[in-house]
């Protein structure tokens, strides 16, 4: 007769248990560079798994979320590729003091598929030049910083003159990319991040170009003052700065500051 009331204890104490963790559990809204695609989801799914919050992530291009940020969207933190946007939103007051900084450094290459007549290995940035190419890939240097850092590279190579006609824009990187591997375009100038995933490695082949060859692509982070829940926030954040974060990044071509 005793046993009754104890098997419900349990059974409230159980539920109580999973009600509680339903309530500390929080979901962290993230704005992303499209060149951490493959090493977010990575990330996230682990975080997620540990954690026990969501995170919602968007990836786009690093000027395009600065503008939506800038007039109000409301993310809890921003990965962007360039950390010259981040600066300017802690400069307007819409972030949260002392959360900027510095999480990677990205690299660029010259990608072709395998498929193609062009020896990008042996042709570097000559590539771009080669008599079969009709379309070359970028992302749009007005709001993607690898598009900015492609067309740099050109400049420095003093190439960008004679095959500018032949630019195809995608929207942020990840497209740009998506149009080289699926033939919209012959050759792309895309991120070393996606290069290396298994999808493209598989695909393509690639030439890194030279850190010295553009402006060096350094990558900030800052938490929003639109964050909904800072102790989720800083939870994603303390994981993407922990071994198991930095090992993922690391995998996927960026250096560590």
């Amino acid at each position: 007769m005793m046993k009754k009331p104890k098997r419900t204890v349990a059974v409230l104490a159980c539920v109580l248990c999973l009600w509680v963790g339903a309530a500390w559990a929080a979901e962290v809204t993230v704005a992303a560079a499209s060149d951490l695609n493959f090493a977010f989801k990575e990330i996230v799914a682990d975080f997620e798994k540990k954690s026990g919050n969501t995170v919602k992530l968007s990836l786009g291009s690093s000027g395009n979320f600065f503008a939506q940020i800038s007039n109000g969207a409301p993310f809890d933190v921003f990965f962007s590729a360039d950390i010259g946007y981040p600066k300017k939103l802690e400069e307007a007051g819409l972030t949260e003091p002392g959360t900027l900084y510095m999480y990677a450094v990205g690299r660029i290459v010259v990608w072709v598929p395998k498929d193609s007549p062009i020896d990008v290995a042996s042709l570097g940035i000559k590539a771009l030049q080669h008599p079969s190419v009709k379309k070359i890939a970028i992302a749009n240097p007005k709001h993607a910083p690898y598009g900015r850092a492609a067309v740099v590279a050109m400049e420095h190579y003093k190439i960008y003159e004679a095959v500018k006609d032949k630019l195809v824009l995608g929207e942020n990187i990840s497209q740009t990319a998506q149009f080289v591997q699926t033939g919209g375009a012959d050759i792309g100038v895309i991120a070393l991040s996606l290069a290396v995933a298994p999808a493209m490695k598989e695909t393509g082949t690639y030439w890194e170009v030279p850190l010295e060859a553009h402006p060096k692509l350094e990558q900030g982070a800052v938490v929003l003052k639109t964050a909904k829940d800072s102790k989720a926030v800083r939870a994603f954040l303390d994981y993407i700065k922990s071994p198991d974060g930095a090992g993922v990044f690391r995998r996927y071509g960026f250096s560590l500051p």
